[in-house]
């Protein structure tokens, strides 16, 4: 092969590898934490689906509405420790319907293009990989149909907005209650959106997760719960892929005035990333009450701590 020709043809390679790199890795590794979402659920330690009586069942569970009071409210305020972000949102719902917004930091892992010197020549190493961190915005309406007397199916329809991407989205859930016992799913991102374009663009994963609750303890004046949630699938995340488990309590005491909670997760795959959490509840009216929960441990993405206002009746 003439000198001329190989050198064209090794110059075109070097100048291909970067993107063809892109290409292989295009298909972006989002992380959107389940358990990102709800005050009493993070002071679980995240073991809320079977759960999900409250208004942050239009994240955690739709099926969750049909179960809990006739009318619910929900805002919430917390702060990430690393990276440092805010989050929050809002939720009202009633047994068959519920209207939501959230907002809170999701991650990306992709790879870089960086410049070296090599043999006096400029070249592109593309084998660096750097983790994005963007603010998602999430528009959700939430309706639910009974199935007999022990079931139901629900489905959340989202609009989500990342910087200048847009997208919509399904979220799917089914709860079967038989007793103190009860039985969740729910899955999430099941188109998988893509919001944005080329290099800047940003997929969701689909996350489908299983979740069992019994309340051994059930009275007006003093209620218990235990609950055990589980991802079914491996997922992307900014420190590596998980597949997560989580085991929480709740206890209400004096006539349901005051609420405590507590919980511990961890992923199955990788690095285990144990979470701990503990969270309490206070009313300060009838129907009304102001939420605390804090977590910590050797998973980082999740520590932190947030605060609501929770109003049922």
């Amino acid at each position: 092969m003439p000198t001329s020709v190989r050198s064209s043809g090794l110059a075109f390679l070097r100048a291909c590898i970067p993107a063809l790199v892109l290409l292989v890795f295009s298909p972006k590794l989002s992380a959107q934490a389940i358990d990102s979402v709800g005050v009493r659920a993070q002071g679980m330690g995240g073991a809320f689906t079977a759960i999900a009586d409250d208004a942050t069942a239009t994240w955690w569970n739709p099926a969750g509405l049909a179960s809990g009071a006739i009318f619910n409210l929900s805002a919430e305020y917390g702060r990430l420790d690393d990276p440092e972000h805010e989050r929050g949102g809002f939720a009202v719902t009633i047994p068959s319907l519920g209207f939501s917004y959230y907002r809170m930091p999701v991650s990306e892992i992709q790879p870089t293009a960086v410049s070296t010197a090599e043999s006096g020549a400029g070249r592109q190493d593309p084998g660096t990989l750097t983790v994005r961190t963007v603010d998602l915005s999430q528009f959700g309406v939430t309706v639910g149909q009974s199935v007999g007397g022990h079931l139901v199916l629900a489905s959340t329809f989202k609009i989500i907005h990342i910087e200048d991407g847009t997208s919509v989205a399904v979220d799917i859930g089914a709860l079967a209650v038989a007793g103190h016992a009860r039985l969740g799913v729910s899955a999430r991102n099941l188109r998988e959106p893509t919001l944005g374009e080329g290099a800047a663009a940003f997929t969701l994963t689909r996350q489908v997760r299983v979740g069992a609750a019994v309340s051994p303890l059930a009275s007006p004046k003093l209620a218990a719960t235990l609950a055990f949630d589980a991802d079914v699938l491996e997922k992307p995340s900014a420190t590596g892929n998980e597949r997560r488990m989580a085991g929480g309590a709740e206890l209400w005491i004096w006539n349901h005035v005051v609420g405590v909670r507590a919980g511990l997760g961890g992923s199955t795959v990788g690095d285990s990333r144990m979470s701990h959490s503990f969270g309490g509840s206070v009313m300060v009216h009838r129907g009304m009450f102001v939420e605390g929960q804090f977590t910590d441990g050797s998973d980082t993405a999740r520590k932190g701590w947030g605060a609501a206002f929770r109003v049922t009746f």
